[in-house]
């Protein structure tokens, strides 16, 4: 972790954001809307401390306590005045110029989030439609959506804890869907977030491909623990996990999976829950799974835990591809000309993908207190789609406990989270647990992991 020492600087926007009305700027200055201006302050901290490698946000916080920043308006436009940030940020006295940009994001998306949700008279974020054009709100503002483009956004799912092998296998397979001028979208932070952009890099820049696009989306309580790599170009923030997750499937046109942890396993179980729903059955969205050959073991496993909680149905909405990057490219390629033939047949955007029914379950944001951990229904007296969303909730709180500062707070206070459920599908879970832990899959190597969670048994 950095020393506290930092550098005060003032920057302005280039492009972008250079403009706030002063309703804007009140908003992040009021004194009664501290909250407004913590996240800003902690976001910006993670984006200015890209580069090193840590996920204990609250370490991050706690190594620049008088890290701070605020926006001044001026009558040309605005600045934004930051004190003692990371020194990794500047080179020469001058802030990098992709960490500036991030931070204009950062800027833009707290400020057009509190905005719709507090001058809007008719969202009501207990409505799943009214969530899903929330979120196509949030991703216009960031200009993400592109109607001129093609079914060309691969989004990339996979652990920021990874070997340095499991992470080079990454960057082939980028780089063959980069040569196939295909882009690339992610959680956004180290590991398996950066090398698939790595790799693409070099495959559109050997196409000469110059409009290559490298989507990070990230939300405020991950963010300090999976800071922005220095890749991205286009940074969103989401306002919870439940509407990021729900981003990636709406923007992106297919999915690979890569080797990972409990964050990984939630939105592999947020994907398929998806995917499960009755009214998706029909819906081409290719969804493969791939590592080196020394992860056979590992997806073995995956597909050993999805075949006994979820069933067969499951099973079909995947491929494990295996120590085969090209074929990895070759065969997402193919499944996103279906998604393009799908979507001209049901006259749904290419830039949004509207038709895909999301269950309000997966899109209300899951609090993981040690009782909603405790209440979990991880049982299969359900539909499927139901029981993948009790799962990924089940995930969601690990993660949280492991690296989010809230989650982190109440297992100091309260001990770890306690887990129960049907026998089959709680001992499977347990053995899932007990592998990424093994393995090293919950925090960054070197350091000693202490589980935020208890399997207490069958219900």
């Amino acid at each position: 972790m950095p020393s506290s020492q930092g550098i005060n600087a003032r920057i302005t926007p280039q492009g972008s954001m250079d403009i706030l009305s002063r309703y804007e700027v009140s908003q992040l200055k009021n004194k009664q809307n501290k909250h407004l201006h913590e996240i800003f302050r902690r976001c910006s901290l993670a984006v200015l401390n890209c580069g090193v490698l840590a996920d204990d946000s609250e370490a991050l916080l706690e190594s620049f306590p008088d890290f701070d920043i605020h926006v001044v308006q001026q009558p040309r436009g605005i600045k934004l005045e930051i004190q003692n940030a990371p020194e990794t940020a500047f080179v020469d006295g001058q802030i990098i110029q992709g960490l500036k940009n991030h931070l204009f994001a950062v800027l833009r998306d707290i400020v057009h989030t509190n905005n719709v949700v507090a001058l809007s008279n008719v969202l009501d974020l207990s409505q799943s439609e009214h969530v899903s054009n929330f979120i196509f709100q949030l991703m216009r503002n960031a200009n993400l959506l592109r109607p001129g483009n093609d079914t060309d956004i691969v989004v990339c799912w996979g652990g920021h804890s990874i070997s340095r092998s499991e992470y080079d296998y990454t960057k082939e397979v980028g780089y063959q869907l980069g040569l196939r001028e295909l882009n690339i979208c992610t959680g956004c932070g180290p590991g398996a977030m950066k090398g698939p952009m790595k790799g693409a890099a070099v495959g559109h820049a050997k196409q000469r491909h110059q409009l290559g696009r490298y989507i990070g989306i990230t939300e405020p309580g991950i963010i300090a623990a999976e800071s922005p790599n220095p890749i991205v170009n286009e940074l969103t923030i989401l306002p919870d996990i439940e509407k990021r997750l729900e981003a990636f499937v709406r923007v992106g046109h297919g999915i690979i999976v890569f080797p990972g942890g409990v964050g990984t396993a939630e939105e592999i179980l947020y994907i398929l829950g998806i995917l499960l729903h009755p009214k998706n059955a029909e819906m081409p969205f290719p969804l493969i799974f791939t590592g080196a050959k020394k992860n056979e073991a590992y997806f073995q496993m995956i597909d050993k835990f999805i075949r006994h909680t979820l069933g067969e149905d499951a099973r079909k909405r995947y491929q494990i591809i295996i120590d085969d990057p090209e074929k990895v490219a070759q065969t997402m390629r193919k499944g996103l000309e279906e998604v393009s033939a799908y979507r001209r047949a049901h006259r749904d955007a290419y830039y949004y993908n509207w038709l895909l029914a999301i269950d309000p379950i997966f899109q209300t944001p899951f609090e993981p207190t040690h009782e909603n951990m405790a209440n979990l229904k991880l049982s299969k007296d359900q539909p499927p789609h139901l029981l993948a969303a009790a799962l990924r909730q089940a995930f969601s709180g690990i993660v949280s406990g492991n690296v989010k500062a809230n989650g982190v707070r109440q297992i100091q206070q309260h001990g770890p989270f306690k887990i129960s459920g049907e026998t089959e599908i709680i001992s499977q879970l347990e053995l899932l647990l007990e592998a990424f832990v093994a393995e090293g899959r919950m925090k960054l190597p070197g350091s000693k992991y202490v589980p935020c969670f208890e399997i207490v048994g069958a219900k």
